[in-house]
């Protein structure tokens, strides 16, 4: 278990995201462009609770199981925290540079150009990521509160 309070919630991409608010990190599980492997990217969580960029990324295969799938989220939360304690503190909180914005053209709504030809579909491996995440949760609920039923 990565952190005792956290949030799940699925993004629009069919990937799952856990926050950690305590914490001030955030996990992110989404299928990689290969079949039978996930994204996974970790970063922070700023004070006004947005979510900063991703700090760290890494690809992995789902043969390799969930105690490397584990072990390489931990590694990455860890990378995360490393970039925290080493961010200038002359610098914003916020992340943002003293650049001025680029005002090239008006922000509008964009064209769906980047959308594939399968449209909104989820991919098997979104399924099986929410299965996974479905089981834990499930496998924690019966070990906390199945046996204060039975006991």
């Amino acid at each position: 278990m990565l952190w005792r309070e956290h949030t799940v919630y699925r993004e629009r991409s069919g990937g799952m995201v856990i926050r950690g608010e305590h914490v001030q990190r955030w996990l992110s599980l989404a299928p990689a462009g290969g079949r039978g492997e996930v994204l996974v990217r970790a970063g922070r969580i700023l004070d006004g609770g947005t979510t900063a960029p991703a700090r760290s990324e890494a690809v992995v295969p789902l043969s390799a199981g969930t105690g490397e799938l584990a072990a390489t989220c931990r590694r990455l939360l860890a990378e995360a925290a490393a970039d925290t304690v080493r961010v200038a503190p002359g610098r914003a909180a916020s992340g943002r540079t003293d650049r001025p914005r680029r005002s090239g053209r008006p922000r509008g709504p964009r064209s769906s150009v980047r959308r594939s030809a399968r449209g909104r579909h989820t991919r098997f491996s979104s399924w099986v990521i929410i299965a996974c995440v479905a089981g834990v949760i499930a496998l924690y609920a019966y070990s906390a509160y199945g046996e204060a039923a039975q006991g």
